[in-house]
């Protein structure tokens, strides 16, 4: 239960720095600056395309050490950032699904670039890809358990230490399993749940 705990508290964490990069990213992806477009492809380019395990060890064994960032800030930080690449493009093409129309009828109205992402093209994108954001929360669930292999005593963790004191390898991992299964299945539901409610206020 303890793992569990940590487990639930790093993925609600990272879930919310997640999309706070993702937007971020996705803002600067569709910018007229070419350094905000540069450093937004950069980030989503470099994480997408490399292994979540090989980003837990370079920020653990080389950012780490420098700044003096413990393990679990590590974990969170390398989630947040590694799912929050993929949030900025799901963001990204939600904004980007927003009829011309609506730009030109905010603009028509005098709205400001900030009034007119804020009030009018974010509610509508985000309401769109709200099913496909809280997917990701699955995803990052069940990549949290990476995060045991740099001491951070989440629900894996915890498992395997239970395994070296008991060898009861199948009944643990088996339980272990289980766990992850209940929650991402309450996860889906609540997520289908949602994406019709969705469907019904878009009628």
């Amino acid at each position: 239960m303890k793992g569990l705990f940590i487990t639930l508290e790093v993925s609600a964490i990272s879930l919310i720095l997640s999309f706070i990069f993702g937007l971020f990213s996705a803002l600067f992806s569709i910018s007229n600056s070419f350094m905000l477009k540069f450093l937004s492809t950069f980030y989503v380019e470099t994480i997408r395309n490399t292994p979540l395990l090989i980003q837990i060890f370079f920020n653990y064994f080389v950012i780490s050490p420098i700044f003096d960032i413990s393990p679990f800030v590590t974990a969170i930080l390398t989630l947040s950032l590694f799912e929050g690449a993929y949030a900025s493009e799901i963001i990204r093409g939600g904004i980007n699904s927003i009829p011309l129309g609506q730009y030109e009828a905010a603009r028509s109205l005098g709205l400001t670039e900030y009034q007119m992402y804020r009030f009018i093209v974010l509610p509508q994108a985000l309401k769109n890809v709200a099913p496909p954001l809280a997917s990701q929360g699955i995803s990052l669930i069940k990549d949290s358990s990476l995060i045991s292999t740099i001491s951070v005593y989440e629900l894996t963790l915890y498992g395997q230490a239970i395994v070296s004191e008991t060898f009861l390898s199948f009944e643990v991992w088996f339980t272990i399993a289980l766990i992850y299964l209940i929650i991402n299945v309450i996860l889906s539901a609540g997520i289908k749940i949602f994406s019709k409610k969705v469907a019904r206020s878009a009628i």
